[in-house]
């Protein structure tokens, strides 16, 4: 039967279609628009065969970001990508040799996770078709010589966060864009395991003793910890090299080559140090400085000089350092400070822990202090050129920041607050012991369960007023300053150069301390030069050298207390951050310096009379303390703790037969 709709069932029951004429074959592309014919619309299909030529297609490589150096690229032009390449490969090899073979490892430049295009992960050594290789002529004396170290040299942020990501546990994007890392046990430094190689140089050259930070070891057992560390990263599959500099000024700068197994303090390092163009890294050569980290990695501690599973190791005249037992990255940041305050003074460069910004008129300040004076937030001003947050040098043309980025604290950081600090904190950025959201991955500064001493490493050019390069003209302000929670120093002092030699060589600011019986009190805290754990000769070689640089440039010294007023901590109050910053502009501005002052009692001080927009009784603390006795006893008290801290620094002659040590001494507190 037919049915309605004009189609017929077949014997099986099924349907049959009527025959009727075949339907023309669709052609694409061929036809022109406007046809009515269907066309292709989509484009031309990729040039590969496989998906791995596809994948190869997908990345090409870097071009150079800045002009050549003429010089430089003429002098490099007969040298072809490969013999570069394997120069490069030679110095790292020799970077890594132990001391029981005559040369270095074999190195391969690359990822060894990375598979080729035959479906391998291992580069053709045999027949010698993998460019980015360095084979050392030499037999098999042990295991480690029989294989190939893969060497990730200068990696961008991209591919160290796919480092991170991929194969250290811990690590995460945040939903800012920053990776979280975490440091190990390990959330801070261990300056009682940091040695010194004491031999006949350094034996008359550095500090040692009692106050200085130069704790000894000798030659040998440093070369069995440099031995330990080469060896532990010979053994792995792959290291990170960053080939990097240290001081924006260019004829003082230093060549620093850091060899490391995380891709964490690849990155970290990538941030804190000056980072090198590709012109400039074909150039590198043999680097003036190498640290080896090895800090997953602990050192022996039957070894002489060891306390602990950890060592941080200084040998200045291999210009070495060697990390074990410790994977917090502000060990190398602070051990290249450390080296840097032993080689500038060399060439009569002064090297300071301090903060530096520079006015629209080309006037620098220099900023000085210990954790919690502010040292950092009134660095950082929105009206005035960043120059850098923490280290620093002065030479004979200015100053000149040593690093290329900054390293802030990140405890209960906000926006309000910090708000240059927490825009920082983006896609580059190293996150370090944070706590985030498991799911939006957002951060929660004020969560402390890893550590109170969580940070954020960036360049510096993610801060928007930063001065690139990082230099500027002579300092004419240098501002120490203090949070004194005895609250008996004014809030602003003008010193005079013997005062600030004393001051600086002091290092002094007060914290609040719990007691045993709960009771919260000052306590006084000393550390000289505002930096005593990273300085290599004694504070009073510093403190000459600041003192004939502000001398001859005509630079004023100002202390500066952000701490309390009116009575101690837990009577008093703390002096509001917008007093403070009246008075850092009043500096700036050199108003401050046509103020009237008067002398203040024990320390002697010249304080001014009146700021316009502060309380004119709070500029003498005295004025400010209802129980005038207290004040006096407890200025008393101060002053006994500066001259007991001092008595270390007594005994030390400088200037012409000690002159420059009476100066100083007679610039202290006097009863």
């Amino acid at each position: 039967m037919s049915a309605g709709n004009g189609n017929a069932t077949n014997g099986d029951g099924g349907f049959s279609f009527p025959k009727g004429p075949v339907m023309p074959k669709i052609t694409t592309g061929a036809a022109k628009r406007g046809s009515g014919v269907c066309h292709d619309d989509s484009g031309p299909t990729v040039n590969a065969t496989t998906i791995d030529e596809l994948h190869s297609l997908q990345k090409k490589r870097s071009a150079p970001t800045t002009p050549i150096n003429q010089n430089a690229a003429a002098a490099f032009a007969a040298v072809s990508e490969e013999e570069r390449q394997k120069i490069q490969l030679q110095s790292i090899s020799a970077s890594l040799a132990s001391l029981t073979r005559e040369s270095g490892p074999k190195v391969v430049r690359g990822d060894p996770a990375e598979k080729k295009t035959d479906g391998s992960t291992t580069p053709a050594y045999a027949h010698g078709q993998h460019h980015s290789i360095f084979s050392p002529a030499l037999g098999a004396v042990s295991d480690s010589s029989l294989k190939f170290t893969h060497v990730l040299y200068n990696l961008s942020p991209a591919e160290l966060y796919e480092q991170a990501i991929k194969y250290e546990k811990g690590s995460f994007i945040t939903s800012n864009g920053a990776l979280a890392t975490l440091s190990g046990a390990k959330t801070g430094r261990a300056p009682r395991d940091k040695r010194v190689v004491r031999d006949a140089t350094t034996e008359d050259e550095l500090w040692w003793g009692k106050g200085s930070p130069n704790i000894e070891m000798d030659e040998h057992t440093f070369m069995v910890n440099r031995e330990r560390a080469v060896d532990y990263l010979n053994s792995l599959e792959k290291v990170f090299v960053n080939d990097q500099y240290l001081n924006w000024d260019p004829e003082n700068r230093i060549k620093v080559r850091i060899v490391s197994a995380r891709a964490y303090h690849s990155l970290f390092m990538h941030n804190m140090c000056i980072r090198p163009t590709q012109e400039e890294l074909e150039s590198f050569g043999t680097p003036d400085f190498t640290i080896y980290n090895a800090g997953q990695f602990p050192c022996n501690r039957y070894t002489h000089y060891m306390t602990s599973s950890t060592s941080v190791d200084l040998n200045l005249a291999r210009r070495e350092m060697v990390i074990l037992g410790t994977q917090y990255a502000g060990e190398m940041k602070k051990g290249l400070f450390s080296v840097m305050h032993y080689l500038m003074p060399k060439r009569r460069i002064l090297s300071l822990h301090s903060g530096c910004n520079m006015g629209k008129d080309g006037d620098v300040a220099l900023f000085f202090g210990l954790s919690g004076t502010g040292k950092t937030t009134l660095s950082t001003d929105h009206n005035r050129y960043l120059i850098g947050d923490d280290e620093h040098c002065w030479t004979e043309t200015g100053v000149s920041n040593i690093e290329g980025g900054c390293y802030a604290k990140c405890v209960d950081l906000s926006r309000e607050k910090e708000p240059d600090i927490w825009n920082a904190i983006k896609f580059g950025t190293v996150l370090e012991n944070v706590v985030f959201d498991e799911h939006t991955r957002e951060v929660d500064y004020s969560d402390k369960s890893v550590t109170e001493n969580t940070r954020a490493a960036y360049p510096i050019e993610f801060i928007p007023n930063a001065k690139i390069p990082c230099v500027g003209p002579h300092p004419t302000n240098v501002i120490l300053l203090a949070c004194d929670a005895f609250g008996v120093l004014p809030p602003v002092s003008k010193l005079n150069l013997a005062q600030t030699m004393y001051h600086f060589i002091s290092g002094y600011t007060a914290l609040v301390a719990g007691t045993e019986d709960g009771i919260k009190e000052p306590t006084a805290t000393f550390s000289a030069c505002f930096g005593a754990a990273f300085i290599m000769l004694h504070p009073t070689k510093y403190a000459a050298m600041l003192a004939e640089k502000m001398k001859s440039q005509g630079a004023t010294g100002w202390l500066v207390n952000t701490g309390w007023s009116g009575g101690s901590y837990g009577v008093g109050n703390r002096i509001k951050l917008a007093y403070t910053r009246k008075i850092i502009d009043a500096i700036h501005s050199g108003s401050l310096l046509k103020a009237n002052y008067k002398k203040t009692e024990i320390f002697g001080f010249e304080i001014p009379t009146e700021i316009e927009g502060i309380p004119s009784e709070i500029l003498d603390p005295v004025n400010s303390w209802s129980d005038k006795k207290a004040h006096k006893d407890t200025l008393v008290k101060l002053g006994g703790l500066f001259k007991k801290n001092f008595e270390v620094f007594a005994n030390h002659k400088i200037g012409v037969d000690g002159k420059l040590t009476e100066e100083i001494l007679a610039a202290g507190p006097i009863f």
